[in-house]
């Protein structure tokens, strides 16, 4: 499911990458995108990098945390690793169903302006 708020944009992780990410940057100030949402498949490295990227550009950033995973290994749980992150770094941790509601509620909104 692709839900997006008008005047958003969604980056799959071949465009986030060291080569593009100030590009990505870029286009997100240009839109004046002040908040971004992370959800991709491995938590504790792409996922975490990611979010602290985008925390050092100076964006509020959300991490859909039941749409990531991680390796579990009878050491380590990278999973819980990453949320132990999440919930440290990021401005929120929230489930896909408050994802959606969310950005659900900004369509009339944005359609407006």
């Amino acid at each position: 499911v692709h839900l997006l708020a008008v005047g958003s944009f969604r980056v799959g992780p071949e465009l986030f990458q060291d080569s593009s990410k100030d590009d990505i940057i870029l286009q997100l100030r240009k839109r004046s995108i002040r908040t971004v949402l992370l959800a991709g498949m491995s938590a504790n490295l792409c996922v975490d990098s990611h979010l602290r990227e985008v925390l050092q550009q100076g964006f509020e950033v959300g991490v859909i945390a039941d749409t990531t995973a991680a390796a579990k290994l009878p050491a380590s749980d990278g999973m819980q690793a990453a949320l132990t992150n999440f919930h440290m770094l990021a401005s929120e941790t929230i489930d896909t169903a408050e994802a959606v509601h969310r950005i659900a509620a900004l369509q009339p909104a944005l359609e407006l302006n």
